[in-house]
């Protein structure tokens, strides 16, 4: 139960991070930021592994400096992504 809720307060950080870089914030709230922030982390990890940059994700359990930009990577990624077909643009 523990892990699920540090689980879910990091994919939140992680989540808001990217929405603050591509300035989406106002238009989320936690709970979106935290759905971001995991898949996000998903596509970090996913990203990571084609590109033989070890270290994995917060979704493998890895909570360090390498995990957590690779999964702020990957939660930027799919926000440039949802930016690309809602508007047209990455911003």
């Amino acid at each position: 139960m523990m892990g699920i809720l540090i689980w879910l307060i990091v994919g939140g950080v992680i989540g808001w991070l990217a929405s603050l870089i591509m300035k989406t914030d106002a238009q989320q709230g936690i709970f979106l930021n935290i759905i971001v922030g995991i898949i996000g982390a998903f596509l970090g990890g996913w990203l990571g592994g084609l590109l033989g940059i070890g270290g994995g994700d917060i979704n493998s359990g890895n909570f360090s400096l390498s995990g957590l930009l690779l999964s702020l990577i990957g939660a930027i990624v799919l926000l440039a992504i949802v930016n690309l077909f809602r508007r047209g643009r990455v911003r």
